[in-house]
Protein backbone atom coordinates (compact mmCIF):
# COMPACT_ATOMS: atom_id res chain seq x y z
CA UNK A 1 0.00 0.00 0.00
CA UNK A 2 1.09 3.21 -1.07
CA UNK A 3 2.12 6.04 2.03
CA UNK A 4 -0.71 8.19 0.29
CA UNK A 5 -2.96 5.30 0.90
CA UNK A 6 -1.93 4.32 4.28
CA UNK A 7 -2.04 7.80 5.53
CA UNK A 8 -5.52 7.81 4.29
CA UNK A 9 -5.94 4.83 6.20
CA UNK A 10 -5.41 5.56 9.35
CA UNK A 11 -7.48 8.71 9.23
CA UNK A 12 -10.57 8.28 7.75
CA UNK A 13 -13.38 6.01 9.15
CA UNK A 14 -14.05 4.56 5.69
CA UNK A 15 -12.12 1.62 3.91
CA UNK A 16 -9.31 2.34 1.46
CA UNK A 17 -8.23 -0.09 -0.91
CA UNK A 18 -5.47 -0.39 -3.28
CA UNK A 19 -5.86 -4.11 -4.54
CA UNK A 20 -5.63 -4.49 -8.29
CA UNK A 21 -9.41 -5.89 -8.82
CA UNK A 22 -10.93 -3.21 -6.82
CA UNK A 23 -8.90 -0.75 -9.20
CA UNK A 24 -9.79 -2.81 -12.51
CA UNK A 25 -13.66 -2.59 -11.62
CA UNK A 26 -13.64 1.19 -10.72
CA UNK A 27 -11.71 1.47 -13.88
CA UNK A 28 -14.94 1.49 -16.04
CA UNK A 29 -17.97 3.56 -15.88
CA UNK A 30 -20.92 3.19 -18.89
CA UNK A 31 -18.77 5.18 -21.34
CA UNK A 32 -16.49 4.00 -23.64
CA UNK A 33 -13.11 4.55 -21.53
CA UNK A 34 -10.74 3.04 -19.05
CA UNK A 35 -8.89 4.75 -16.62
CA UNK A 36 -7.31 3.22 -13.80
CA UNK A 37 -7.22 4.73 -10.42
CA UNK A 38 -4.26 4.70 -7.98
CA UNK A 39 -6.56 4.20 -4.73
CA UNK A 40 -10.49 3.51 -3.48
CA UNK A 41 -11.98 4.92 -0.69
CA UNK A 42 -15.51 4.68 0.67
CA UNK A 43 -16.46 7.44 2.89
CA UNK A 44 -18.46 6.62 6.03
CA UNK A 45 -19.60 10.21 6.53
CA UNK A 46 -18.85 13.74 5.25
CA UNK A 47 -15.76 14.32 7.39
CA UNK A 48 -14.13 11.43 5.72
CA UNK A 49 -14.62 13.52 2.57
CA UNK A 50 -13.42 16.75 4.18
CA UNK A 51 -9.76 14.62 5.21
CA UNK A 52 -9.38 13.34 1.48
CA UNK A 53 -10.04 16.62 0.05
CA UNK A 54 -7.49 18.12 2.84
CA UNK A 55 -5.11 16.13 2.20
CA UNK A 56 -5.20 16.38 -1.64
CA UNK A 57 -4.47 19.90 -1.38
CA UNK A 58 -1.63 19.47 0.87
CA UNK A 59 0.23 17.17 -1.45
CA UNK A 60 -0.71 19.59 -4.17
CA UNK A 61 0.55 22.60 -2.51
CA UNK A 62 3.72 20.27 -2.40
CA UNK A 63 3.95 20.01 -5.85
CA UNK A 64 2.14 16.72 -6.17
CA UNK A 65 -1.00 16.22 -7.65
CA UNK A 66 -3.24 13.27 -6.35
CA UNK A 67 -6.99 14.20 -8.57
CA UNK A 68 -10.41 13.13 -6.76
CA UNK A 69 -13.40 11.87 -8.29
CA UNK A 70 -16.83 11.59 -6.44
CA UNK A 71 -18.39 8.02 -7.91
CA UNK A 72 -21.83 6.73 -7.39
CA UNK A 73 -22.65 3.53 -9.34
CA UNK A 74 -20.87 4.16 -12.85
CA UNK A 75 -23.49 4.58 -14.61
CA UNK A 76 -22.42 7.69 -16.38
CA UNK A 77 -21.83 7.40 -20.47
CA UNK A 78 -19.32 10.16 -20.80
CA UNK A 79 -16.31 9.05 -18.40
CA UNK A 80 -17.24 11.49 -15.90
CA UNK A 81 -17.18 8.83 -13.10
CA UNK A 82 -13.26 7.77 -13.73
CA UNK A 83 -10.19 9.51 -12.34
CA UNK A 84 -6.55 8.22 -12.17
CA UNK A 85 -5.98 9.44 -8.59
CA UNK A 86 -8.16 8.99 -5.50
CA UNK A 87 -11.82 7.44 -6.12
CA UNK A 88 -14.02 8.41 -3.73
CA UNK A 89 -17.17 6.05 -3.35
CA UNK A 90 -20.26 6.77 -2.31
CA UNK A 91 -22.74 3.95 -2.12
CA UNK A 92 -21.32 2.08 0.28
CA UNK A 93 -21.83 3.92 3.01
CA UNK A 94 -23.21 7.41 2.51
CA UNK A 95 -26.31 6.65 1.06
CA UNK A 96 -29.32 7.39 3.61
CA UNK A 97 -32.58 9.87 3.65
CA UNK A 98 -31.95 12.30 6.05
CA UNK A 99 -35.02 14.39 6.03
CA UNK A 100 -38.51 13.97 4.50
CA UNK A 101 -41.38 16.39 4.74
CA UNK A 102 -44.67 15.71 2.60
CA UNK A 103 -46.11 19.01 3.70
CA UNK A 104 -43.41 21.07 2.83
CA UNK A 105 -42.87 18.95 -0.53
CA UNK A 106 -39.17 18.03 0.45
CA UNK A 107 -36.48 15.38 1.20
CA UNK A 108 -32.77 15.63 2.18
CA UNK A 109 -30.08 12.50 1.18
CA UNK A 110 -26.88 11.72 0.93
CA UNK A 111 -25.24 11.01 -2.99
CA UNK A 112 -24.75 7.93 -2.42
CA UNK A 113 -28.42 6.82 -2.11
CA UNK A 114 -29.79 4.74 -5.08
CA UNK A 115 -32.86 7.32 -7.09
CA UNK A 116 -35.03 4.32 -7.17
CA UNK A 117 -34.88 3.76 -3.32
CA UNK A 118 -35.87 7.35 -2.65
CA UNK A 119 -38.39 7.90 -5.52
CA UNK A 120 -40.08 4.71 -3.60
CA UNK A 121 -40.10 6.42 -0.52
CA UNK A 122 -42.02 9.28 -1.89
CA UNK A 123 -44.37 7.68 -3.70
CA UNK A 124 -45.79 5.99 -0.31
CA UNK A 125 -46.04 9.74 1.05
CA UNK A 126 -47.86 10.92 -2.59
CA UNK A 127 -44.38 12.53 -3.63
CA UNK A 128 -42.33 11.87 -6.59
CA UNK A 129 -38.93 13.27 -8.05
CA UNK A 130 -40.02 14.08 -11.99
CA UNK A 131 -36.65 14.33 -13.26
CA UNK A 132 -35.60 11.38 -13.13
CA UNK A 133 -33.05 9.64 -15.17
CA UNK A 134 -34.37 5.95 -17.13
CA UNK A 135 -31.15 4.68 -14.78
CA UNK A 136 -33.09 5.41 -11.89
CA UNK A 137 -33.20 1.83 -10.34
CA UNK A 138 -29.43 1.58 -10.92
CA UNK A 139 -28.04 5.16 -10.54
CA UNK A 140 -27.20 7.28 -7.33
CA UNK A 141 -29.29 10.68 -6.77
CA UNK A 142 -25.51 12.33 -6.76
CA UNK A 143 -24.74 11.42 -10.28
CA UNK A 144 -28.13 13.00 -11.18
CA UNK A 145 -27.50 16.05 -9.45
CA UNK A 146 -23.77 15.96 -10.83
CA UNK A 147 -24.99 15.53 -14.14
CA UNK A 148 -27.71 17.64 -14.12
CA UNK A 149 -29.66 14.44 -15.12
CA UNK A 150 -33.24 14.27 -16.38
CA UNK A 151 -36.04 12.18 -18.09
CA UNK A 152 -39.41 11.68 -19.85
CA UNK A 153 -41.34 14.17 -17.49
CA UNK A 154 -38.63 16.74 -18.31
CA UNK A 155 -41.10 18.23 -20.98
CA UNK A 156 -42.97 19.49 -18.03
CA UNK A 157 -41.09 19.04 -15.15
CA UNK A 158 -37.63 20.24 -16.09
CA UNK A 159 -34.31 18.91 -14.93
CA UNK A 160 -32.72 18.25 -11.80
CA UNK A 161 -31.57 21.30 -11.04
CA UNK A 162 -34.84 22.76 -11.10
CA UNK A 163 -35.42 20.27 -7.98
CA UNK A 164 -31.79 21.24 -6.51
CA UNK A 165 -32.77 23.40 -3.37
CA UNK A 166 -29.86 23.06 -1.34
CA UNK A 167 -26.08 21.54 -1.22
CA UNK A 168 -23.45 20.80 1.21
CA UNK A 169 -20.24 20.92 -1.06
CA UNK A 170 -16.41 19.82 0.37
CA UNK A 171 -14.35 22.65 -1.41
CA UNK A 172 -10.97 21.97 -2.96
CA UNK A 173 -9.18 22.48 0.33
CA UNK A 174 -11.75 20.16 2.53
CA UNK A 175 -14.11 23.62 3.57
CA UNK A 176 -17.44 22.89 3.62
CA UNK A 177 -20.20 25.17 2.12
CA UNK A 178 -23.77 24.80 2.38
CA UNK A 179 -25.53 26.27 -1.30
CA UNK A 180 -28.69 28.15 -1.16
CA UNK A 181 -30.32 31.33 -2.54
CA UNK A 182 -28.83 34.12 -0.82
CA UNK A 183 -30.27 37.89 -0.63
CA UNK A 184 -27.71 40.70 -1.53
CA UNK A 185 -26.89 41.78 1.91
CA UNK A 186 -26.54 38.37 3.02
CA UNK A 187 -23.91 37.79 -0.35
CA UNK A 188 -22.01 40.76 0.97
CA UNK A 189 -21.41 38.78 4.17
CA UNK A 190 -20.22 35.80 3.13
CA UNK A 191 -18.23 37.81 0.80
CA UNK A 192 -16.33 39.18 4.32
CA UNK A 193 -15.56 35.47 5.30
CA UNK A 194 -11.55 35.04 5.89
CA UNK A 195 -11.80 31.62 5.00
CA UNK A 196 -11.73 30.10 1.18
CA UNK A 197 -15.49 30.43 1.71
CA UNK A 198 -14.63 33.98 1.13
CA UNK A 199 -12.67 34.16 -1.48
CA UNK A 200 -14.76 31.89 -3.58
CA UNK A 201 -17.61 34.28 -3.36
CA UNK A 202 -15.73 37.53 -3.70
CA UNK A 203 -13.95 36.00 -6.73
CA UNK A 204 -17.60 34.48 -8.43
CA UNK A 205 -19.26 37.46 -7.94
CA UNK A 206 -16.56 40.05 -9.40
CA UNK A 207 -16.70 36.83 -12.42
CA UNK A 208 -20.31 37.36 -12.78
CA UNK A 209 -20.47 41.30 -12.62
CA UNK A 210 -17.73 41.36 -15.20
CA UNK A 211 -19.16 39.20 -17.51
CA UNK A 212 -22.64 39.73 -17.19
CA UNK A 213 -23.49 40.57 -20.75
CA UNK A 214 -21.26 37.87 -22.14
CA UNK A 215 -23.20 35.58 -20.21
CA UNK A 216 -26.63 36.41 -21.59
CA UNK A 217 -26.11 36.32 -24.56
CA UNK A 218 -24.45 32.91 -24.50
CA UNK A 219 -26.94 31.10 -23.72
CA UNK A 220 -28.51 28.64 -25.90
CA UNK A 221 -32.37 28.78 -26.79
CA UNK A 222 -32.98 24.97 -25.98
CA UNK A 223 -35.62 23.48 -23.85
CA UNK A 224 -32.54 21.54 -21.74
CA UNK A 225 -28.90 22.13 -21.19
CA UNK A 226 -25.92 20.22 -19.48
CA UNK A 227 -23.21 21.75 -21.24
CA UNK A 228 -20.64 23.75 -19.34
CA UNK A 229 -21.54 25.04 -16.29
CA UNK A 230 -24.65 26.82 -15.62
CA UNK A 231 -23.79 30.45 -15.43
CA UNK A 232 -27.55 31.83 -15.92
CA UNK A 233 -28.93 30.69 -12.67
CA UNK A 234 -26.36 31.43 -10.29
CA UNK A 235 -27.31 35.26 -9.94
CA UNK A 236 -30.83 36.75 -9.77
CA UNK A 237 -32.04 40.22 -11.19
CA UNK A 238 -32.66 41.52 -7.52
CA UNK A 239 -29.09 41.11 -6.85
CA UNK A 240 -29.36 37.18 -5.18
CA UNK A 241 -26.93 34.57 -5.23
CA UNK A 242 -26.78 31.07 -5.37
CA UNK A 243 -24.16 28.85 -6.21
CA UNK A 244 -26.80 25.76 -5.82
CA UNK A 245 -26.70 25.93 -9.78
CA UNK A 246 -23.50 25.87 -10.72
CA UNK A 247 -22.47 22.81 -8.62
CA UNK A 248 -25.14 20.90 -10.22
CA UNK A 249 -23.86 19.32 -13.27
CA UNK A 250 -20.53 20.34 -12.58
CA UNK A 251 -19.61 16.76 -12.38
CA UNK A 252 -17.50 17.09 -9.55
CA UNK A 253 -14.70 19.31 -11.10
CA UNK A 254 -15.91 22.39 -8.35
CA UNK A 255 -16.33 20.84 -5.36
CA UNK A 256 -17.58 17.10 -3.81
CA UNK A 257 -21.17 17.06 -2.71
CA UNK A 258 -22.03 15.34 0.80
CA UNK A 259 -25.92 16.28 1.02
CA UNK A 260 -28.52 17.31 -1.76
CA UNK A 261 -31.90 19.00 -0.37
CA UNK A 262 -34.11 18.57 -3.24
CA UNK A 263 -38.24 20.02 -3.81
CA UNK A 264 -40.77 17.24 -4.77
CA UNK A 265 -44.17 17.33 -6.62
CA UNK A 266 -47.38 15.77 -5.74
CA UNK A 267 -47.84 12.42 -7.79
CA UNK A 268 -51.23 11.94 -9.16
CA UNK A 269 -51.32 8.28 -10.16
CA UNK A 270 -53.92 8.56 -12.79
CA UNK A 271 -52.57 9.29 -16.15
CA UNK A 272 -53.80 9.48 -19.61
CA UNK A 273 -51.65 8.21 -22.20
CA UNK A 274 -51.76 9.02 -26.00
CA UNK A 275 -49.77 6.47 -28.45
CA UNK A 276 -49.69 7.48 -31.64
CA UNK A 277 -48.56 6.96 -35.18
CA UNK A 278 -47.05 8.85 -37.88
CA UNK A 279 -45.59 8.27 -41.59
CA UNK A 280 -44.48 11.43 -42.27
CA UNK A 281 -41.12 12.81 -39.84
CA UNK A 282 -42.62 16.32 -40.68
CA UNK A 283 -45.78 15.82 -39.95
CA UNK A 284 -44.41 14.20 -36.58
CA UNK A 285 -42.64 17.78 -36.23
CA UNK A 286 -45.54 19.60 -36.45
CA UNK A 287 -47.84 17.56 -33.91
CA UNK A 288 -44.65 17.89 -31.55
CA UNK A 289 -44.48 21.37 -31.61
CA UNK A 290 -48.48 21.99 -31.13
CA UNK A 291 -48.61 19.15 -27.89
CA UNK A 292 -46.38 20.81 -26.29
CA UNK A 293 -48.23 23.98 -25.93
CA UNK A 294 -50.63 21.80 -23.66
CA UNK A 295 -48.31 20.94 -21.16
CA UNK A 296 -48.20 16.76 -21.21
CA UNK A 297 -46.42 15.16 -18.76
CA UNK A 298 -44.20 13.60 -21.47
CA UNK A 299 -43.73 13.07 -25.26
CA UNK A 300 -42.10 10.50 -26.23
CA UNK A 301 -40.20 9.02 -29.50
CA UNK A 302 -39.67 5.88 -30.71
CA UNK A 303 -38.56 5.67 -34.82
CA UNK A 304 -39.50 2.37 -36.97
CA UNK A 305 -35.87 1.45 -36.53
CA UNK A 306 -35.62 0.35 -33.34
CA UNK A 307 -38.76 -1.43 -34.06
CA UNK A 308 -37.38 -3.42 -36.62
CA UNK A 309 -34.24 -3.98 -33.92
CA UNK A 310 -36.40 -5.16 -31.42
CA UNK A 311 -38.57 -7.47 -33.82
CA UNK A 312 -35.54 -8.90 -35.21
CA UNK A 313 -33.82 -9.25 -31.95
CA UNK A 314 -36.57 -9.72 -29.30
CA UNK A 315 -39.79 -9.51 -30.75
CA UNK A 316 -41.51 -10.65 -27.36
CA UNK A 317 -40.91 -6.92 -26.61
CA UNK A 318 -43.55 -5.75 -29.24
CA UNK A 319 -46.09 -9.28 -29.13
CA UNK A 320 -49.58 -7.50 -28.60
CA UNK A 321 -48.13 -3.72 -28.60
CA UNK A 322 -46.98 -2.93 -32.15
CA UNK A 323 -48.38 -4.65 -35.43
CA UNK A 324 -46.77 -4.83 -38.58
CA UNK A 325 -46.39 -2.95 -40.62
CA UNK A 326 -44.80 -0.56 -38.45
CA UNK A 327 -45.25 3.29 -38.32
CA UNK A 328 -42.11 5.34 -39.21
CA UNK A 329 -42.73 7.22 -35.75
CA UNK A 330 -44.74 6.45 -32.38
CA UNK A 331 -45.32 9.08 -30.40
CA UNK A 332 -46.39 8.27 -26.65
CA UNK A 333 -47.74 11.47 -24.80
CA UNK A 334 -48.74 11.82 -21.28
CA UNK A 335 -51.23 13.77 -19.39
CA UNK A 336 -50.93 13.65 -15.04
CA UNK A 337 -52.39 16.80 -14.35
CA UNK A 338 -54.06 16.62 -10.47
CA UNK A 339 -57.67 18.05 -12.07
CA UNK A 340 -59.30 15.29 -13.44
CA UNK A 341 -61.53 17.92 -15.59
CA UNK A 342 -57.80 20.06 -16.73
CA UNK A 343 -56.63 16.14 -17.99
CA UNK A 344 -59.62 15.40 -20.02
CA UNK A 345 -59.58 18.57 -21.20
CA UNK A 346 -55.48 18.32 -22.29
CA UNK A 347 -56.53 15.09 -23.28
CA UNK A 348 -59.39 16.19 -25.67
CA UNK A 349 -56.82 18.99 -27.28
CA UNK A 350 -54.58 16.28 -28.19
CA UNK A 351 -56.74 14.36 -30.32
CA UNK A 352 -57.44 17.00 -32.40
CA UNK A 353 -54.16 17.93 -33.11
CA UNK A 354 -53.20 14.29 -33.56
CA UNK A 355 -56.34 13.93 -35.72
CA UNK A 356 -54.68 16.67 -38.47
CA UNK A 357 -50.80 14.85 -38.35
CA UNK A 358 -50.89 10.96 -37.36
CA UNK A 359 -52.36 7.69 -38.66
CA UNK A 360 -54.06 6.78 -35.80
CA UNK A 361 -54.14 6.87 -32.22
CA UNK A 362 -55.10 5.17 -29.09
CA UNK A 363 -55.89 6.65 -25.83
CA UNK A 364 -56.29 4.91 -22.63
CA UNK A 365 -56.74 5.45 -18.50
CA UNK A 366 -56.12 2.04 -17.82
CA UNK A 367 -52.54 1.64 -16.12
CA UNK A 368 -51.88 -2.20 -17.14
CA UNK A 369 -52.44 -0.77 -20.82
CA UNK A 370 -50.33 1.89 -20.61
CA UNK A 371 -47.56 0.18 -18.92
CA UNK A 372 -47.76 -1.77 -21.98
CA UNK A 373 -47.53 0.56 -24.09
CA UNK A 374 -44.51 2.27 -22.10
CA UNK A 375 -43.05 -0.98 -23.16
CA UNK A 376 -42.42 0.62 -26.84
CA UNK A 377 -40.33 3.33 -25.26
CA UNK A 378 -38.32 1.26 -22.70
CA UNK A 379 -37.68 -1.48 -25.48
CA UNK A 380 -34.90 0.93 -26.05
CA UNK A 381 -32.75 -0.37 -23.62
CA UNK A 382 -32.85 -4.12 -26.00
CA UNK A 383 -30.23 -2.03 -28.16
CA UNK A 384 -27.70 -1.51 -25.05
CA UNK A 385 -27.54 -5.15 -23.94
CA UNK A 386 -27.96 -6.92 -27.20
CA UNK A 387 -24.51 -7.69 -29.53
CA UNK A 388 -24.07 -7.92 -32.86
CA UNK A 389 -21.21 -10.52 -33.85
CA UNK A 390 -18.69 -8.87 -31.85
CA UNK A 391 -20.38 -4.97 -32.42
CA UNK A 392 -21.90 -3.46 -29.01
CA UNK A 393 -24.38 -0.42 -29.05
CA UNK A 394 -21.81 2.78 -27.77
CA UNK A 395 -23.05 5.85 -26.16
CA UNK A 396 -20.92 7.85 -27.96
CA UNK A 397 -23.38 10.72 -30.01
CA UNK A 398 -26.85 10.42 -27.85
CA UNK A 399 -27.61 13.30 -26.16
CA UNK A 400 -27.75 16.10 -28.48
CA UNK A 401 -30.66 18.42 -28.10
CA UNK A 402 -32.31 21.00 -30.65
CA UNK A 403 -34.64 23.45 -30.80
CA UNK A 404 -38.22 22.03 -30.85
CA UNK A 405 -39.16 23.96 -33.90
CA UNK A 406 -36.41 22.19 -36.11
CA UNK A 407 -36.72 18.73 -34.52
CA UNK A 408 -37.86 17.27 -37.64
CA UNK A 409 -35.14 18.81 -39.97
CA UNK A 410 -33.22 17.55 -37.40
CA UNK A 411 -34.14 13.85 -36.97
CA UNK A 412 -34.02 13.77 -40.91
CA UNK A 413 -30.75 15.24 -41.01
CA UNK A 414 -29.57 12.31 -38.62
CA UNK A 415 -30.77 9.56 -40.93
CA UNK A 416 -29.14 11.38 -43.72
CA UNK A 417 -25.82 11.34 -41.69
CA UNK A 418 -26.21 7.97 -40.68
CA UNK A 419 -26.73 6.74 -44.35
CA UNK A 420 -23.25 8.56 -45.00
CA UNK A 421 -21.58 6.72 -42.96
CA UNK A 422 -23.24 2.96 -43.62
CA UNK A 423 -24.56 2.63 -40.27
CA UNK A 424 -27.71 1.06 -39.23
CA UNK A 425 -29.56 3.60 -37.14
CA UNK A 426 -32.55 3.27 -34.31
CA UNK A 427 -33.86 6.77 -32.60
CA UNK A 428 -35.48 6.83 -29.58
CA UNK A 429 -36.06 9.80 -27.05
CA UNK A 430 -37.80 13.18 -25.71
CA UNK A 431 -39.35 14.53 -28.65
CA UNK A 432 -40.63 17.29 -26.63
CA UNK A 433 -37.49 18.68 -26.45
CA UNK A 434 -35.99 17.44 -29.18
CA UNK A 435 -33.47 15.46 -27.41
CA UNK A 436 -32.91 12.53 -28.91
CA UNK A 437 -30.95 9.22 -28.26
CA UNK A 438 -29.14 6.91 -30.46
CA UNK A 439 -26.37 4.31 -30.47
CA UNK A 440 -24.50 2.70 -33.06
CA UNK A 441 -23.08 -0.42 -32.88
CA UNK A 442 -19.34 -0.92 -33.30
CA UNK A 443 -16.37 -2.75 -32.50
CA UNK A 444 -13.81 -1.01 -30.45
CA UNK A 445 -11.81 -3.78 -30.77
CA UNK A 446 -11.13 -2.98 -34.89
CA UNK A 447 -8.57 -0.03 -35.13
CA UNK A 448 -10.96 1.46 -38.41
CA UNK A 449 -14.02 0.87 -36.12
CA UNK A 450 -12.48 3.52 -33.39
CA UNK A 451 -11.70 5.97 -36.40
CA UNK A 452 -15.22 5.87 -37.13
CA UNK A 453 -16.15 6.75 -33.87
CA UNK A 454 -14.69 10.00 -33.81
CA UNK A 455 -15.63 11.12 -37.25
CA UNK A 456 -18.68 10.52 -36.53
CA UNK A 457 -18.87 12.29 -33.08
CA UNK A 458 -17.12 15.26 -35.57
CA UNK A 459 -19.68 15.31 -37.57
CA UNK A 460 -22.69 14.77 -35.70
CA UNK A 461 -21.66 17.80 -32.59
CA UNK A 462 -21.00 19.67 -35.29
CA UNK A 463 -24.30 19.52 -37.20
CA UNK A 464 -26.41 19.72 -33.58
CA UNK A 465 -24.01 23.62 -32.97
CA UNK A 466 -25.36 24.28 -36.35
CA UNK A 467 -28.68 24.26 -35.67
CA UNK A 468 -28.70 26.07 -32.95
CA UNK A 469 -28.31 23.35 -30.40
CA UNK A 470 -26.43 21.81 -27.40
CA UNK A 471 -24.02 18.95 -27.46
CA UNK A 472 -25.84 17.21 -24.30
CA UNK A 473 -29.39 17.37 -22.64
CA UNK A 474 -28.91 15.21 -19.63
CA UNK A 475 -25.82 13.18 -19.69
CA UNK A 476 -23.38 15.92 -19.40
CA UNK A 477 -19.89 16.77 -21.16
CA UNK A 478 -17.59 14.51 -19.23
CA UNK A 479 -14.28 13.40 -21.31
CA UNK A 480 -16.47 12.64 -24.23
CA UNK A 481 -17.90 15.81 -25.14
CA UNK A 482 -15.44 18.14 -23.36
CA UNK A 483 -13.60 18.67 -26.61
CA UNK A 484 -16.49 20.12 -28.03
CA UNK A 485 -17.18 22.75 -25.43
CA UNK A 486 -15.08 25.40 -27.01
CA UNK A 487 -17.57 25.50 -30.94
CA UNK A 488 -20.83 25.10 -28.60
CA UNK A 489 -20.03 28.21 -26.38
CA UNK A 490 -17.21 30.26 -28.32
CA UNK A 491 -13.54 31.26 -26.41
CA UNK A 492 -14.69 34.11 -24.25
CA UNK A 493 -17.05 31.89 -22.48
CA UNK A 494 -15.31 28.83 -22.90
CA UNK A 495 -12.57 31.15 -20.49
CA UNK A 496 -15.48 32.35 -18.31
CA UNK A 497 -15.81 28.51 -17.21
CA UNK A 498 -11.81 28.11 -17.08
CA UNK A 499 -12.02 31.20 -14.30
CA UNK A 500 -14.32 29.28 -12.26
CA UNK A 501 -12.72 26.43 -12.54
CA UNK A 502 -9.50 27.81 -11.60
CA UNK A 503 -11.17 29.67 -8.14
CA UNK A 504 -13.05 26.49 -7.37
CA UNK A 505 -10.08 24.35 -7.70
CA UNK A 506 -6.72 26.37 -8.03
CA UNK A 507 -4.63 23.06 -7.52
CA UNK A 508 -7.04 21.02 -10.61
CA UNK A 509 -7.14 18.27 -8.02
CA UNK A 510 -10.76 17.63 -8.33
CA UNK A 511 -11.96 14.96 -11.55
CA UNK A 512 -9.42 16.58 -13.91
CA UNK A 513 -9.76 15.75 -17.63
CA UNK A 514 -13.62 16.06 -16.91
CA UNK A 515 -15.12 19.22 -18.77
CA UNK A 516 -12.36 22.03 -19.39
CA UNK A 517 -8.83 21.16 -20.99
CA UNK A 518 -10.07 17.90 -22.65
CA UNK A 519 -8.68 17.78 -26.55
CA UNK A 520 -9.94 14.75 -28.33
CA UNK A 521 -5.70 13.57 -28.15
CA UNK A 522 -6.31 13.75 -24.45
CA UNK A 523 -9.24 11.26 -24.88
CA UNK A 524 -8.37 8.75 -27.43
CA UNK A 525 -5.60 6.74 -25.52
CA UNK A 526 -8.02 5.90 -22.97
CA UNK A 527 -10.75 4.19 -25.13
CA UNK A 528 -11.65 0.76 -24.35
CA UNK A 529 -10.62 -2.25 -26.79
CA UNK A 530 -13.65 -3.84 -25.77
CA UNK A 531 -17.16 -2.53 -24.11
CA UNK A 532 -19.12 -4.05 -21.65
CA UNK A 533 -21.85 -2.97 -19.22
CA UNK A 534 -21.07 -6.27 -17.12
CA UNK A 535 -21.33 -4.26 -13.48
CA UNK A 536 -24.81 -3.22 -14.62
CA UNK A 537 -26.56 -6.66 -15.45
CA UNK A 538 -27.95 -6.89 -12.11
CA UNK A 539 -30.36 -4.37 -13.09
CA UNK A 540 -30.80 -4.89 -17.05
CA UNK A 541 -29.64 -1.38 -18.28
CA UNK A 542 -32.50 1.36 -19.32
CA UNK A 543 -32.37 4.35 -21.57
Amino acid sequence: MSKVAQYLQEHVIGEVLTSLDAREYFSTDGSIFKVMPQIIVYPRAENDVRKIARFSWQLAERGRLVPLTARGSGTDQAGSALGQGIMIVFPAHMNKILALDSNKNYVSVQPGINYGKVQQTLLTHGQFLPPFPSSMEYSTIGGAVANNASGEKSVKYGATKDYTKMLRVVLANGEVITTGRLSKKELSQKKGLPTFEGELYRSLDNIFTDNQDLIEKSQINVSKNSAGYNLWDVKGNDGSFDLTPLFVGSQGTLGIITEIVLDTEQYNPQKTLLVANFDDIVKTGQAVEELRKLNPSAIELVDVNLLDFLHDHNPNQLKDVVKEPYPKIILLIEFDDSSAHKQKKGVKKAHKILENYATAVVATKDSNEQEDYWKIRHSAAAVLWQNIGNKKALPVIEDGVVPVERFSEFLQKLYELFDSFNLDVAVWGHAGEGNLHMQPFFDLSQVGDRQKIFKLMDAYYEMVIAFGGTTCGEHNDGRLRAPYLVKLYGQDLYDVFKKIKQICDPYGTLNPGVKLDVTMQDIQPFVRTEYSLAHLYDHMPRT
